[in-house]
C-alpha cells in the first residue's frame, strides 16, 4: 500500500500530515529515507517516522460472502448466526458493520476497530452501498425515475435520498443507496409497487465482493480496502 496510507492508518495521522513528514525526510523504509507520499511498503518492512518504529496495524477487518438463513448478531438464543462461519478465536472483539437482513446474501464486514465501523455506518457520511436485487414484477420507466429522486417510505416523514439504479434486466436491477434505514431495499421497491425476490449487497463504498469468495467464506481487508473505507 502507498506509504501515506499506511502512516494516515498506523498512526492515526491525516493524510496532509502524513505527507508533510515524508516531505520533511522523516520517514524511513527499511533504514532507507523515503521522499515519495505513493512509495509502496509491504507488512514485512520496517517503517520509522523519526527514531519511532511504525507497528503494523493491530485491528482485524474481515470481508465474509454471507449465505442467506443466517442472522448478524453476535450471538443468538434461537438462530444461527454469522458468527458460526468464523473461527472462535476470532470472535472476540470482532463487530458486525452494517447488518444484512436473514435472507439477504453478499458481503458483509466485520472489524475490532470501532471508529473504522463507525465512518462505514454513520448516516452523516453516506457511505454508498451497492445492491443486486431481483424483483417479482418488471421495473417500469417510472419506478426507476421515483428511485434517483428519492422515494417515501411507509412509516416515514422524510423521502430517501437519491439512488442510483443500473437496469440489469426487466425484473433485475442494480442499487446502490446512501443510507441504511430498516429494511430500506425493500421498503423502497414497495414504495415504487414492487416487491424484493431476492436481495445481494455487492458493495460498500469502493469495496466489492471478492468474486473468489464462496458464499460463507471470509478472508481479511487489504490494507487499501481498509482505507479506502476510512
Amino acid at each position: 500500500m502507498r506509504l501515506d496510507y499506511y502512516l494516515s492508518h498506523a498512526q492515526g495521522l491525516s493524510r496532509k500530515d502524513a505527507k508533510i513528514n515524508i516531505k520533511k525526510n522523516k520517514v524511513q523504509v527499511n533504514g532507507v529515507v523515503v521522499k515519495k507520499a505513493n512509495h509502496q511498503v509491504l507488512e514485512s518492512d520496517q517503517i520509522m517516522l523519526g527514531d519511532i518504529v511504525i507497528e503494523w496495524p493491530s485491528d482485524r477487518y474481515y470481508m465474509m460472502n454471507k449465505p442467506a438463513d443466517l442472522v448478524c448478531a453476535n450471538q443468538d438464543a434461537e438462530q444461527t448466526t454469522v458468527m458460526t462461519l468464523l473461527p472462535e478465536h476470532l470472535h472476540k472483539g470482532l463487530n458486525i458493520v452494517g447488518r444484512l437482513d436473514k435472507d439477504t446474501t453478499g458481503l458483509l464486514l466485520l472489524t475490532t476497530d470501532g471508529q473504522w465501523l463507525h465512518r462505514i455506518t454513520s448516516p452523516k457520511h453516506e457511505c454508498s452501498k451497492t445492491y443486486l436485487v431481483h424483483l417479482d414484477s418488471v421495473m417500469s420507466e417510472q419506478a426507476v425515475s421515483e428511485l434517483t429522486q428519492g422515494v417515501m417510505l411507509n412509516g416515514e416523514s422524510v423521502s430517501t435520498l437519491p439512488a442510483t439504479v443500473e437496469v440489469v434486466t426487466e425484473t433485475c436491477i442494480r442499487l446502490t443507496i446512501k443510507e441504511g434505514k430498516y429494511h430500506q431495499v425493500k421498503r423502497m421497491l414497495a414504495a415504487v409497487g414492487n416487491h424484493v425476490v431476492s436481495l445481494h449487497r455487492e458493495g460498500i463504498g469502493g469495496v466489492e465482493l471478492d468474486s473468489e469468495l464462496a458464499v460463507g467464506e471470509f478472508r481479511e481487508l487489504t490494507l487499501e480496502e481498509i482505507e479506502t473505507l476510512r
